[in-house]
């Protein structure tokens, strides 16, 4: 079937999600969009996808649907609710959910679904703004290979590194695992960063140095230059991070699993939310640290 062929419903056109839909509209496929805020869809509208008023119309007119929202509670309403996808979605359609939410619901979802005969992926992302934006980003999946393989088109209109992880609910597994490592990785360079500016030191000449060694990283590269020129806009925000951060504390204890680096992490971030930083980027840690 082509790609003109494919009707792809997309729900959450925030931050990561605009850019990310906007990649599928210009791959070929047809596009459908929904936000709860309208506004935030008009780029995609202008350029040729079409609005729908609701999840329900959505689900019903779409071959592949796509949704990529805040929290659990809300994949949890748009997925399983009487007006929500499951209920709507025509059998046989391809659901995919790209938050970042709880391993557990993915496969509550899937199983969901199976009785609908509808095929569910978790396929959460890492990568932020930048990596939706030029279509770079890390794609986790979980749920039956087969369907991961059909999807592959899909995906790799939205990032480089895509690769199934296992059954439902290893893709939200993985990114933990990345959340984790990003969250005492956050840390490191933002005191890195902060140190840098403590020695009197021109951070860019410092980044030059390091961000290519042992010490580099993602964040690095991307988020410590945002942070010297005071850029804390969002690419990914204080408030999503710490929800991702309580899920994984939340799934290691489950497995009895200690991450002390995981819980300063949170400690930090949970300051910046007390502070009313919750919609900055997560890099805002860096002003925290420089008190």
């Amino acid at each position: 079937m082509s790609r003109d062929n494919i009707t792809v419903g997309f729900i959450g056109t925030g931050v990561m999600g605009n850019s990310m839909a906007m990649n599928i509209l210009n791959g070929g496929y047809n596009l459908l969009v929904y936000n709860r805020t309208k506004s935030k869809a008009d780029n995609l509208v202008k350029k040729g996808a079409r609005w729908k008023d609701t999840v329900e119309e959505i689900s019903k007119e779409s071959d592949v649907i796509i949704s990529i929202v805040g929290y659990p509670k809300d994949v949890e309403e748009i997925y399983l609710n009487e007006n929500g996808i499951i209920k709507n979605a025509k059998t046989g359609s391809i659901i995919i959910d790209m938050t970042t939410s709880k391993p557990s619901l993915a496969k509550k979802i899937y199983d969901a679904a199976i009785e609908k005969n509808i095929y569910s992926l978790d396929a959460p992302v890492s990568g932020g703004d930048v990596g939706a934006k030029n279509a770079n980003l890390s794609i986790m999946v979980g749920g039956d290979k087969n369907i991961y393989e059909k999807m592959k088109p899909i995906f790799q209109l939205m990032g480089k590194n895509i690769v199934w992880q296992g059954q439902a609910g290893a893709g939200q597994h993985t990114k933990m695992c990345n959340q984790i490592a990003i969250a005492s990785n956050m840390m490191g360079v933002c005191e890195a960063m902060v140190y840098a500016k403590k020695a009197g030191l021109n951070v860019e000449n410092v980044l030059k140095s390091i961000e290519t060694g042992a010490a580099g990283s993602w964040s690095l590269s991307n988020l410590a230059p945002r942070m010297a020129k005071g850029d804390f806009e969002p690419g990914f925000y204080v408030k999503h991070f710490i929800k991702d951060m309580n899920i994984a504390l939340s799934e290691a204890k489950d497995m009895k699993l200690e991450t002390p680096g995981l819980k300063l992490a949170k400690s930090l971030y949970d300051e910046l939310l007390n502070e009313n930083k919750g919609d900055c980027g997560t890099q805002v840690l860096y002003e925290l640290l420089n008190k």
